[in-house]
């Protein structure tokens, strides 16, 4: 790899054959033909028809179109029509999410330029960026968009805004000299401009090093397409439960009707109890209840102001084991904030801030700032100068108000090499900061703490002006960068007229200093809420940041990222120098990354997922989308992010809070506490289905139900109930327990045996209520049968809203689309009985009071032994 940045201008021209006046036209025509045009490369892209095809794909989607076919077959077009719906919504839902994502490489490729000054053969011209060769000389403005990665050879006060690319919010500023440091990461190269960045202000010149897909945003697109999209651990599950699924329904239907057979039943009827018990074995609503619970959680999670953008990331949060974060904007509040001021040899922090009783700094400080207010009142500038202005204007100085008795008259700009900014004012009549004549000329400088007290002889003191301590104060701006604070050094000159030589030599020295100012970004007050949440839920917060190690660790450790003793910091040089193998055997361990380059989050990531973890990864730049779309939940900044990034991810955060993720998180948990629930609910009621018309022939009873039977409940009684189980709020203590292991299978924890001991119980009770209508010769026997099974499942559903909890606990009507959905099933299985035409169509006899109090009796077991499953549940949750 060429590093360019390094390389001495007259030794590129040599390499690349060109110069100051440019290549030839016949040169660059026959580069371009040989390396192709500047443009980002897009790999073939599925066809929308073929997007479509592929939802059809899964196994368990295969499987309720089997089951339609089967349906549509016996006559049953009312459970066809249903699961064709199912399926088709599942399919539309899948297609227009992979759609939209296919965005962001269209999104990478508009951030190019369209067409570039170039000088050829010493002639200006303006030429289609496509037609830039490597070796063309570029002309940059403000305003225009880098088409090429260029090498600069000349600038005048150029600066380049580079966020997109580095994560850098400040726009950088460019010299044309060479960089010895061969690792700098892009954002420290500032003799080099990037594809796709924009020039903020000022002029350069540069020789083109990189055209197309070798460019950095080139290389950025290739990761992008390279990325492997990564099935959620909903997906997966699914997947698996589908493909066993089938072959469970399979069998069961061929032991059905053998037995059936060899007992004597007639064939057409086994072959049509067979088939219905196999519809009703398959949970056809269990795409619609995961469809519906993703769209609620998404619709939720909008309010709490997460927009989720592939709505299988809602469930996919519950699973996350690491959550990777931005520092500045998301674990913090994106504001330069002054935390201390060292000034007359005193130490202000907190409410002293606000002390008006040092008027000559507060008065600096307002004045040599450039930092301003727009027409909505927000503060506009950069983020160092809006927080010493704001920390001048809550002691009471507002630099508008100050600025007309010291108006400026002068200034010298900042620049990187003297790290000094000065600005001249006229001292009023009625001065009360300065201790100056009227009419004569106060310069403010200010700038790094070394570069001033070398400029420096005196310093301000209670005593008044006294020789300058430079241990005093180096170590006073020492102990303040070792607790993470940007230091700025503020200082002052009288003048008796505005020089007329305003060199920095001459003007930056004599100075007297006024104090040293410590600023820092400061942690949310919820984000430090939210990483304790995490912890208590299995989490492993991690923070990412371009920042210094220093900021890095103090927010960290504010945040409670890192706790007493703990030193698990990263810096990216560090990060480089590590193989993959020694980078994943500490990964697991490391809690924060500092002057990290965007594009090594992907490196992150991968170790990661190598050592099975679940990531979350947080990013706004150009420069993350390899990493959000890598990670199992990639999350954008809504505020400061770009549009490829959010294109990238699968959920943005719209107020760029991490609080906001661990919400979504919490809700993630809950959705797949509800899947699982359904799950639960209709798989132990086809179990009991099951285990009824397998258990009746060895017990010499008839077939219990018919196929009509069978389908009402699979319809009715399992869909109902089953979709309302969505909207069930979240347990006590969701975020006290550990994130599931992502390989861990959908019936762990005990669900499998649930299934099977209450599906027995259910079964059980049906038969039990056949054999006793036998034994009173109660001729209602099927009717009965038939509606104790119903009802069975009715009193399962409700016991089964919390794993541990007794219903008579939770509050009833917490879900009601539950209840409601009761109530109307309840109602729905009563029409079957009384009404008689439903009597005809259902082969069923109205039941008398008697009758039907027995079937409530019997039908009510379930509940009570689920609850008494709960109750065990809770005592040795106690005991242990």
């Amino acid at each position: 790899m060429q590093n360019w940045h390094q390389k001495e201008i007259d030794e590129i021209w040599k390499e690349l054959g060109s110069s100051i006046d440019g290549l030839s036209n016949e040169y660059a025509g026959s580069l371009l033909l040989r390396f192709g045009p500047n443009e980002l490369i897009e790999k073939k892209k599925k066809s929308p028809v073929m997007m479509l095809l592929d939802q059809f794909r899964d196994v368990m989607i295969l499987v309720l179109i089997g089951a339609a076919v089967i349906a549509g077959v016996i006559g049953e077009l009312s459970d066809t029509i249903a699961i064709v719906v199912i399926v088709l919504l599942n399919a539309v839902i899948g297609f227009v999410q992979e759609y939209r994502a296919e965005k962001s490489m269209e999104l990478l490729r508009k951030m190019s330029a369209n067409t570039s000054v170039v000088i050829r053969g010493g002639v200006v011209a303006n030429i289609p960026a496509a037609n830039l060769v490597s070796g063309d000389v570029v002309l940059l403005e403000a305003g225009v968009i880098v088409p090429a990665d260029i090498r600069l050879f000349e600038t005048a006060l150029l600066k380049i805004e580079e966020a997109s690319l580095t994560g850098e919010s400040i726009p950088t500023e460019k010299t044309p000299e060479a960089i010895m440091d061969a690792g700098a990461p892009l954002g420290d190269r500032s003799n080099m401009a990037y594809k796709g960045t924009v020039v903020a202000s000022g002029r350069g010149k540069g020789i083109v090093i990189a055209t197309g897909m070798g460019t950095e945003l080139g290389k950025i697109a290739g990761l992008m397409q390279s990325a492997e999209v990564l099935k959620t651990p909903l997906q997966r599950r699914l997947e698996v439960f589908g493909k066993k699924l089938a072959l469970a329904v399979l069998a069961i239907c061929a032991v059905v009707f053998v037995f059936g057979l060899l007992r004597g039943e007639p064939p057409l009827l086994m072959l049509l109890t067979a088939i219905s018990l196999a519809v009703a074995a398959i949970p056809e609503a269990l795409p619609a209840v995961v469809t519906i619970s993703l769209a609620l959680g998404a619709k939720k999670l909008v309010v709490q102001n997460a927009l989720i953008r592939k709505l299988p990331a809602v469930e996919t949060l519950g699973s996350v084991t690491y959550i990777c974060s931005d520092k500045t904007g998301t674990l913090t509040l994106n504001r330069m904030t002054v935390e201390e001021i060292f000034v007359n040899s005193e130490l202000l922090r907190g409410e002293k801030l606000d002390s008006s009783g040092y008027a000559r700094l507060f008065t600096a400080l307002a004045l040599s700032n450039d930092a301003g207010l727009d027409a909505d009142g927000v503060a506009v500038g950069d983020p160092t100068e809006i927080a010493l202005n704001s920390v001048a204007g809550d002691a009471g100085f507002i630099k508008q108000n100050l600025l007309e008795n010291y108006p400026r008259v002068a200034e010298i700009p900042f620049d990187s090499k003297r790290k000094c900014m000065t600005t001249f004012h006229r001292i009023p009549a009625d001065s009360t900061a300065f201790d100056i004549a009227s009419g004569r000329i106060v310069s403010i400088t200010k700038g790094a703490v070394d570069e001033l007290l070398g400029r420096s002889t005196g310093t301000f003191t209670a005593k008044g002006v006294e020789a300058i301590d430079a241990g005093q104060l180096e170590a006073t701006a020492d102990r303040m960068s070792m607790d993470g604070l940007r230091v700025l050094g503020i200082a002052m000159r009288s003048w008796e007229k505005v020089p007329d030589d305003l060199s920095p030599e001459n003007v930056e020295n004599e100075l007297t200093v006024l104090g040293i100012v410590g600023m820092l970004d400061p942690a949310r007050e919820e984000a430090a809420d939210a990483v304790r949440l995490c912890k208590s839920a299995g989490i492993r917060p991690v923070m990412i940041t371009g920042d210094h190690p220093l900021t890095a660790t103090v927010i960290a450790r504010r945040l409670g990222i890192l706790e007493e003793g703990e030193v698990d910091v990263l810096t990216g040089r560090e990060l480089d120098s590590l193989t993959i193998e020694e980078f994943e055997s500490r990964v697991k361990e490391i809690r924060v990354y500092a002057r990290v380059a965007p594009e090594q989050k992907l490196k992150i990531v991968k170790a990661l997922q190598d050592s099975g973890q679940f990531v979350a990864m947080t990013g706004d730049g150009v420069n993350d989308a390899p990493a959000l779309k890598q990670a199992d939940i990639g999350v954008a900044m809504g505020i400061t992010g770009t549009d490829v990034s959010r294109e990238s991810a699968d959920m943005i955060l719209l107020d760029d809070n991490f609080a906001t993720i661990v919400r979504s998180v919490k809700e993630g948990r809950r959705i797949f506490d509800n899947i699982r629930k359904f799950i639960k609910y209709t798989m132990t009621s086809n179990s009991g289905e099951i285990w009824t018309i397998f258990l009746a022939p060895f017990l010499g009873f008839p077939i219990p139900l018919l196929p009509i039977h069978i389908l009402w409940i699979n319809l009715v009684t399992d869909g109902l109930p089953g979709l309302a189980l969505a909207a069930e709020p979240a347990e006590k203590g969701i975020m006290e327990r550990p994130p599931r292991h992502p390989k861990e299978s959908i019936f762990a924890g005990g669900l499998a045996i649930h299934i099977i001991w209450v599906g027995l119980l259910m079964g059980g009770m049906t038969l039990l209520t056949q054999a006793l209508a036998f034994y009173f010769g109660d001729a209602h026997w099927q009717t009965m049968v038939f509606t104790v099974l119903c009802l069975s499942q009715m009193g399962h559903v409700l016991a089964i809203r919390s794993e541990t909890e007794s219903l008579f606990s939770q509050k009833l009507f917490s879900n009601k689309p539950l209840v409601s959905a009761f109530l109307l099933t309840f109602s729905l299985q009563m029409a079957t009985i009384y009404i008689p035409q439903l009597n005809l169509y259902f082969k069923t006899e109205p039941l008398s009071p008697l009758e039907l109090a027995a079937t409530l009796a019997l039908s009510s077991v379930v509940f009570v032994a689920v609850e008494i499953e709960k109750w065990v549940k809770r005592r040795r949750g106690r005991i242990v």
